[in-house]
């Protein structure tokens, strides 16, 4: 079994095929976190520390026993104001203002089925493959609070993913200031390192790999999303941890909202790290009888070092987060007409483009922002979602039946969330704004942001959204949000539940999302915030592909994706192909290196394609059709990443291995070109050893062992920032 109680020892063990996970009930009924990461098969608590420490001191079930003190025992969920000095997992105000709360064991429950929480996104059993689920309840008697520990061991895929509830069956209401979802506690063995992925708009994601000294390390948002300057999601490893080699741990939150990641090394050489629902304007009421549940976070363990660690939250991804038609289903190749036209469009234009698109295999044309109200620049318009009839005077049905009748199919941007200071909605409801009372907002692009935390605006949302994918044949939907939540206020919320709003807002994108993807489940929704603003897992639960960045630049995207790809698969990421020079960075790079990077993602185009030569049409032409020929491979394979952009300037490789491993695709692309080069080679990664390989075009074979001992030369570089693909297929 995946989940065992060991009665007699008193300990739970959570095993997976290769990693177990072990808390222990000790003596006091205090819930303590003994072990995560091989399998021992062996109670682990024996190295526990008990000793007298100077200003560490002991609860009162321990009585005169100065050796027992909850600031130094490894504790599964730990809570502030009750002797643990470190980071607190759970914070919360009692009725009579004080903090205390102490948890002990009550019960436990364990279900042969994956545990799912009301309102928020939550991974889930695939076909028949074995997920169970442990609750472990903890209860403080004197207030008669309540914490659910949730528990999801999905055993195939060495996953494990954990969510808290906090239940009040007091009498009177309490203050929740902080529930974090996860805590995790170590020996420090070894020097240890965190990964984590910070960033900006148009450059999302950067990687960046951090000793951890005695302090606290922290990242989060509070933003109101996931944001561009950090991602839900970091790694803590060992100092000589590689992509092949050595111990990694990865915390991701499945939450689109406000966040913080912790990462403590203490006074005795332990580490704790927690993630949750960002703390800075957070302030819960929980009324009696009422409970709050906090996200998920998905966990995963590798003793095979990161790449490792990277495929299993790839392929739970894929097969237990992304939901819908398009879990497994091949995805259109795009074309979408933003950087081609921007608000500068008409009927006309976009029926050129579709047009031409179509005579080289594009497949769905996506017409983004400006088709509503009186939106001709990013200052007027979000909130009237009818259509601009002197832009598209025959209405969309009339449009989407003309792009049908090409060939391709028609997809729409939205910006659901916001709304234009200059627009009907604004005027007539202002208070369905988000801002204080009295005050003046902070402005961004001109424009606010809806309070999702009202039933009758989601209500709106969900009607005017459905009119219009009603009124045409719309198979794609774009869902975007250009500006991070300020003066944040809601008329509908009580002076005393005003720091729900956050957590409220979040629910209600998630609510309005669940709505729509369930009344049109045939429509492939691509998430997207600025670009990616809003990557997370919580939004690939409803969106299975996210707009990885504003930052088309194929050399930037390198970094970008390099960094996504720790965490998210290939699958999920929205790549497309735009002009040069660049609209982001000027950089003039050659159509195949763009093509080569856009397909390691979900591939698509952003240009003009009516303003291209014959050449460069053959060259798309040719792009569209490898990209097909090669999708499973792209796809359902298994990525490695060869290099670091960050630590390597003369070239970027990456490598996908097939499902069925017989094929490779190795990508490489020149970052930096010198006279009279130096000799490059990179070893490709994931290759059978006995088995041979032969280069596609060509009649060379070689061994597996070759390939990944002796590697493969860079080739010199006859442009600026020219990329070489090298297929290679088994024989026998």
């Amino acid at each position: 079994m995946a989940i065992v109680f060991h009665k007699e020892q008193n300990y739970f063990s959570l095993t997976t095929n290769q990693t177990e996970y072990q808390i222990k009930i000790d003596r006091y009924g205090h819930v303590l976190h003994s072990h995560y990461g091989n399998i021992v098969n062996q109670d682990m608590s024996y190295l526990f520390s008990y000793e007298d420490r100077g200003f560490s001191g002991s609860p009162a079930v321990a009585g005169t026993d100065r050796t027992y003190s909850l600031d130094v025992l490894p504790q599964e969920y730990p809570v502030f104001g009750m002797g643990d000095y470190r980071e607190g997992a759970l914070e919360l105000e009692n009725a009579d203002g004080s903090y205390g709360v102490e948890f002990v064991y009550k019960e436990h429950k364990i279900l042969d089925e994956k545990y799912s929480l009301q309102g928020l996104p939550a991974s889930y059993r695939n076909n028949n493959e074995k997920v169970s689920t442990l609750e472990i309840t903890l209860m403080d008697d004197i207030t008669q609070i309540e914490v659910k520990l949730l528990y999801g061991v999905f055993e195939e895929k060495d996953i494990i993913t954990r969510a808290t509830k906090v239940v009040n069956l007091g009498k009177e209401k309490i203050n929740l200031l902080k529930v974090d979802s996860v805590s995790l506690d170590k020996n420090l063995e070894k020097e240890l390192d965190v990964i984590h992925f910070h960033g900006r708009h148009n450059m999302e994601r950067q990687y960046e790999r951090t000793a951890i000294g005695n302090s606290m390390f922290s990242i989060g948002s509070h933003r109101g999303s996931s944001s561009h300057q950090h991602n839900p999601f970091m790694i803590l490893c060992d100092k000589e941890t590689t992509e092949a080699y050595g111990e990694s741990y990865g915390v991701m939150l499945m939450y689109s909202g406000n966040f913080l990641g912790t990462v403590e090394k203490t006074q005795f050489n332990q580490v704790r790290s927690t993630m949750g629902i960002g703390r800075q304007g957070f302030r819960y009421p929980l009324e009696k009888g009422e409970e709050f549940i906090a996200p998920e976070v998905i966990l995963s363990f590798s003793n095979d070092g990161l790449t490792k660690l990277s495929q299993n939250y790839h392929t739970f991804i894929k097969n237990n987060v992304v939901r819908g038609e398009y879990k497994y289903k091949r995805r259109p190749i795009l074309i979408n007409n933003w950087e081609a036209t921007y608000f500068d469009f008409d009927e006309e234009k976009l029926l050129d483009i579709a047009r031409e698109s179509s005579e080289v295999g594009i497949e769905l044309l996506v017409m983004d922002d400006g088709w509503f109200g009186k939106r001709n620049d990013d200052n007027t318009g979000l909130g009237d979602w009818f259509v601009n009839l002197e832009k598209i005077p025959g209405g969309l049905k009339n449009l989407t039946t003309k792009v049908n009748q090409m060939g391709m199919k028609f997809g729409i941007w939205f910006e659901p969330e916001m709304v234009s200071e200059d627009s009907d909605l604004y005027r007539k409801h202002p208070e369905w704004s988000i801002n204080i009372p009295n005050r003046t907002g902070v402005r961004s692009r001109n424009q606010f942001v809806l309070d999702l935390s009202r039933a009758d605006v989601r209500d709106y949302l969900v009607e005017q959204i459905s009119a219009i994918l009603d009124s045409g044949n719309i198979e794609y939907l774009k869902w975007d949000m250009n500006r991070s939540l300020s003066n944040v206020y809601s008329e509908s919320l009580k002076p005393s539940e005003q720091g729900k709003f956050y957590h409220l807002y979040v629910l209600g994108v998630y609510e309005i999302l669940e709505r729509l993807t369930s009344a049109y489940p045939y429509i492939l929704f691509e998430g997207c915030s600025g670009g990616g603003g809003r990557f997370d897992a919580g939004m690939l639960y409803y969106t299975p592909q996210i707009w990885t960045s504003d930052n088309t630049d194929a050399i930037d995207r390198l970094r970008i994706q390099h960094g996504t790809s720790f965490g998210y698969p290939i699958n999920t990421n929205g790549s497309h192909v735009s002009a040069v020079p660049n609209h982001q960075t000027g950089r003039i790079t050659p159509l195949a290196t763009r093509g080569m990077v856009a397909m390691t993602g979900t591939f698509g185009y952003e240009l003009d394609i009516t303003s291209l030569s014959k050449e460069e049409k053959e060259a798309i032409k040719k792009q569209i059709s490898h990209f097909k020929e090669n999708y499973d491979t792209i796809h359902e394979g298994e990525y490695y990443r060869l290099s670091n952009p960050w630590e390597n300037e003369v070239f970027t490789a990456w490598q996908i291995v097939s499902k069925k491993r017989d094929k490779i695709l190795l990508n490489i692309i020149r970052t930096r070109q010198y006279a009279n080069d130096p000799i490059f080679t990179v070893k490709l990664k994931g290759l059978v050893e006995s088995s041979h390989y032969r280069l596609i075009g060509t009649d060379k074979v070689f061994t597996g062992a070759s390939l990944m001992n002796g590697g493969w030369e860079v080739p010199r570089a006859k442009e600026e920032y020219q990329g070489f693909e090298f297929e290679f297929e088994v024989v026998e």
